[in-house]
């Protein structure tokens, strides 16, 4: 397989979501992130996300790695005003410096010099709308940050961030949920609402600015996106239940926690809203998933493409030079700790030892 990063053959599409799950791993995988470094590295996070255009549906800050699953949408064929501009850039940048680019624009503007707004505008869009180039800024930004705290110098990551290909629906709910699950696998705690610096923790807790409106956004579209919803916070209520059961967690009582047996925790189902679930679609049938997501799925680090069986076969057909023209097709079946999913989701990688 081709060394290149693999990039969704429809990522220019408006109407096929672009979606990859991004992994990235301390170097030595030294345990580097405690309360501050986490916070600040969700901060460049969130102000990346705020220039770039990317959207996070869902993500995990542990120890020594992090989870993004990001969204990574087309730049419209019309591109960006001066306007949305301006206002992306001052996510990143302070007050003066778009003051600055606002008055080149105005005077470009008044000399009718179209050549000039677009460079303008070039000076800074290439690093929108870009699996690349937000994962680079935000692991750059938090590494020149730690090292100037720290006093130290060198790379902070382990090799260049994995990712893997994603599909909207099952996959990506499955796959948010995944991410979410990070530090109950861990045994930091027993439910994932406990853990701040997750997607789901920031949702119901309310993350840093005490409302929690962008993790609310991200999930809301991980769970349905193909089924049309968009970043809508205000569908929350509706989403948790769904997104709950995904990840085998009890509803329908306060303070239901998954339970832990001889240390090992284990999901906890109310049968109840279960078979509510099933009825109207939006749970998996096989409710042996939930002890799947409790279990680490190395396809879902390494599949390079998670999906039904057409998804990546399509994503296959569509980077056909990265294979030996031996391969007939690209769909493989999950095994191991993912058997649960076999009939549902399908990688593009044959991982057959520790799956």
């Amino acid at each position: 397989m081709s060394s290149k990063r693999w990039l969704a053959p429809w990522k220019d599409s408006a109407e096929k979501p672009a979606i990859y799950h991004c992994i990235s791993r301390v170097v030595d995988r030294r345990f580097v992130f405690e309360e501050t470094e986490r916070e600040k590295f969700r901060t460049f996070m969130r102000m990346q996300e705020n220039f770039s255009g990317c959207r996070i549906l869902s993500y995990c800050l542990m120890s020594n790695h992090i989870h993004i699953l990001l969204e990574v949408p087309p730049m419209p064929a019309e591109g960006i005003s001066d306007a949305e501009l301006l206002k992306r850039l001052s996510a990143i940048q302070t007050e003066a410096f778009v003051a600055v680019v606002a008055k080149e624009l105005v005077d470009a503007r008044k000399a009718e010099n179209a050549a000039l707004v677009a460079e303008i505008h070039a000076r800074f869009t290439y690093r929108m709308h870009d699996l690349s180039e937000f994962m680079k800024t935000v692991l750059q930004r938090f590494t020149r940050w730690f090292n100037r705290t720290y006093n130290r110098t060198g790379t902070l990551w382990e090799e260049r961030y994995k990712s893997v290909i994603v599909e909207s629906g099952i996959a990506a709910r499955t796959m948010a949920a995944y991410i979410d699950l990070n530090p109950v696998r861990a045994g930091m705690v027993s439910d994932p609402a406990e853990y701040r610096w997750s997607s789901y923790g920031e949702a119901v807790g309310g993350g840093p600015r005490g409302n929690g409106k962008k993790a609310r956004e991200g999930l809301v579209r991980a769970c349905m996106s193909h089924q049309g919803a968009g970043f809508e916070a205000d569908r929350w209520k509706e989403i948790s239940r769904i997104y709950r059961r995904t990840m085998g967690l009890a509803l329908g009582r306060k303070n239901e926690k998954a339970i832990v047996e001889k240390g090992v925790v284990r999901p906890q189902i109310n049968t109840a809203e279960a078979l509510e679930a099933k009825e109207n679609g939006t749970v998996l049938p096989d409710l042996g998933m939930a002890e799947m997501l409790l279990c680490r799925v190395r396809y879902f680090t390494d599949g390079a493409v998670i999906g039904s069986k057409a998804f990546v076969n399509e994503a296959f057909a569509g980077a056909r030079e990265r294979f030996s023209p031996r391969r007939r097709d690209g769909a493989r079946k999950l095994r191991g700790n993912a058997r649960p999913v076999a009939d549902l989701l399908w990688s593009a990688r044959d991982l057959r030892l520790r799956v």
